[in-house]
């Protein structure tokens, strides 16, 4: 890569960047391509699925290409650039803690990623006995921290009323909106009321598509599109006085998934900003680029440890794909911040996969007051939203299984005989449980827990001599390798459940406006219908099939996502209707009367004298 080749150690995966290639699904932007690396992740057995989704993820390391697109990637020099500037402002903010705040923000996976973050720099501060200087806002409030509400990141107002809250009598604030996309409205509105005060504010905003493929749709009940915000920010930064951080790290293993590698980018992007701001403000010292390096690098050897136990994490594929195959559940029990990711990673399938609830859970192990404050109490308030170690043992335990699989995490810093004693517990009722541990050398397992799982992924980490801000690096490595294991987990599961179509989230349950126009252009890409038509047969599935389209065609879209998100199989319906030409009761049987649902779509794809779909790159742009 120009001028980085003093840099260069990057993970290679075969044929890289055939996504960056001219004109490759160019209505879409990168969050919202297909990845060629998962183009038949549908057909794949569980290693395969862990090789695909490995090498998906490695792209996030890959250098520029100068001959592609050369889009700004991970190791530009621009990027990190950028990032030094960030961490100049940050330092302002850290020097200053009685008049300044740093705010983390977003929807879904981005807030949640923003509450985690966070959480653990003012644990950092708490350690340097200082006081808190971080906050986080999420749409939907703290209950979303545990639950999905995807429609609230609709709303720019709400965005900008929450962010006047938290910013109450501050002088100086760094403001990072967090939108994989370029998409949310949540955080458009909260990035335009900064740029209004920009004597206070100092916007950020994070993504991993370029201005170019921001959203361009105007907002409901605001005056504005994202892109024209990202642009007015683009226009700021040339006199620092907003800042765009979006490397391209590549399309998702599954299309538009942002949980899986928008969500890691995320947590790499900033743990990195923030930890080097931390260190030279100690230091008094000057940041380098070199140091930037060396922080993203512990990542990229993350991803190297982490699939190195790929035969494992494909075994844990196969059981929990078996689980959900035969209508039982996955369970994941982990202990401090790796509960708090296992509950992350459960609430995503929802709408990704549409899948219930109860499908993928995850919990949290231990007292919630480590990590909950008052503040922050996304307090129980039914079964949609249990998520202790009580909720567990009450609810979850006495139900369980041989059909479930649980899955325990834990490092060996954890209280051992604490996870010994559950071990035991859920063992009487499933021998379907399986074990992540995270040890640093030197550190052995107890053998009596090791005789409760037939096998371990077993993650061994090297011993880090450093400062106390570098400590927190080997607690990010394992919370990242956490992630990227369960995303394989969860996805290689439903992927075995047949809820994938190629690479394609084809049971998506519509929760926003972003997930109403993926919808719509999933039908496009395969049917080869026109975007009128595919839209008229989503709203056809989602009222009455006997309500008048003309009286529908002109609501707002808002009030379709009201319906639409207490339905299921919307969008596998509508194929099955433009496939076949059929009715939505017709569609329903033969979806109800299939295995899966893959298989459903499959046998009208190839039913004789059906027109071949559109290339992905003839879909509709309007997700953008």
């Amino acid at each position: 890569m120009r001028g980085m080749k003093k840099y260069r150690h990057v993970i290679e995966t075969p044929d890289p960047g055939r996504w960056e290639l001219v004109g490759y699904e160019a209505a879409l932007p990168i969050s919202e391509k297909s990845n060629p690396i998962t183009r038949e992740l549908d057909r794949a057995d569980p290693l395969q699925i862990v090789q695909l989704l490995k090498e998906c993820d490695a792209e996030i390391f890959q250098e520029e290409e100068e001959a592609l697109l050369n889009y700004k990637r991970l190791y530009s020099q621009s990027v990190l650039k950028t990032m030094i500037d960030i961490i100049n402002k940050v330092q302002e903010v850290l020097k200053d803690p009685e008049n300044g705040l740093i705010v983390l923000s977003g929807s879904g996976t981005s807030g949640r990623l923003a509450f985690l973050i966070a959480t653990a720099f003012n644990k950092l501060l708490r350690g340097l006995g200082q006081l808190p200087r971080y906050r986080h806002i999420i749409a939907g409030g703290h209950r979303s921290l545990v639950m999905s509400q995807e429609g609230l990141e609709d709303s720019a107002l709400l965005g900008t009323e929450e962010l006047r809250k938290v910013c109450d009598g501050k002088k100086k604030v760094v403001f990072i909106g967090i939108s994989c996309g370029l998409s949310a409205p949540f955080v458009a509105g909260q990035l335009d009321f900064c740029m209004n005060n920009l004597d206070i504010f100092l916007p950020v905003l994070l993504g991993f598509n370029p201005v170019s493929m921001a959203r361009n749709d105007k907002i409901e009940g605001w005056h504005s599109t994202f892109r024209q915000v990202a642009e007015r920010m683009q226009k700021l930064q040339e006199s620092h006085k907003a800042f765009i951080l979006n490397p391209a790290v590549g399309p998702e293993g599954i299309c538009g998934f942002s949980w899986m590698k928008g969500g890691s980018a995320t947590k790499i992007l900033l743990e990195t900003v923030l930890l080097a701001a931390h260190k030279t403000v100690s230091r008094e010292s000057e940041i380098s680029e070199k140091c930037l390096v060396e922080i993203l690098r512990t990542y990229e050897r993350a991803h190297e440890v982490t699939y190195a136990q790929s035969r494992k994490i494909a075994a844990l594929v196969k059981e929990a794909g078996t689980s959900l195959q035969k209508k039982a559940c996955v369970y994941v029990l982990g202990w401090h911040t790796l509960g708090l990711i296992a509950i992350m990673d459960g609430v995503e399938c929802i709408p990704t996969f549409g899948a219930d609830h109860k499908d993928v859970q995850g919990f949290l192990i231990g007292d919630p007051n480590d990590i909950f404050t008052k503040e922050v109490d996304p307090t129980a308030q039914g079964p949609q939203v249990a998520f202790s170690q009580e909720d567990f043992v009450r609810i979850i335990l006495p139900s369980l299984t041989e059909l479930d699989t649980v899955l325990f995490l834990f490092t060996l810093d954890d209280d051992l005989a604490e996870v010994e004693e559950l071990v035991i517990q859920v063992k009487e009722k499933t021998s379907n449980i399986q074990a992540l541990s995270h040890a640093t050398v030197g550190q052995y397992l107890p053998a009596s827990l090791k005789k409760l799982f037939p096998d371990i992924i077993s993650i061994m980490w090297p011993i880090l001599f450093l400062e106390y801000e570098g400590n927190f690096i080997q607690k990010f490595q394992r919370e990242l390798s956490t992630k990227w294991i369960l995303n394989t987990v969860s996805t290689g599961a439903y992927v075995l459940k047949g809820k994938i179509l190629r690479n394609c989230m084809v049971d998506l349950r519509i929760g926003n406006s972003k997930l109403f126009w993926r919808a719509v252009s999933i039908l496009q890409r395969f049917t080869g219908h026109s975007q009128a038509r595919c839209l008229d047969s989503l709203l056809q599935v989602i009222y009455d099939p006997e309500v008048v389209l003309d009286d529908l065609r002109n609501k707002d879209i808002s009030t379709h996502i009201l319906v639409a998100t207490e339905k299921n199989k919307v969008v596998p319906t509508a194929l099955l209707c433009l496939l076949r030409n059929c009715s939505v009761q017709e569609a329903r049987m033969r979806l109800d009367t299939s295995h899966s649902i893959r298989a459903a779509i499959e046998a009208s794809l190839n039913a004789p004298g059906h027109k071949r779909g559109a290339d992905i790159s003839d879909a509709a742009s309007r997700i953008t």
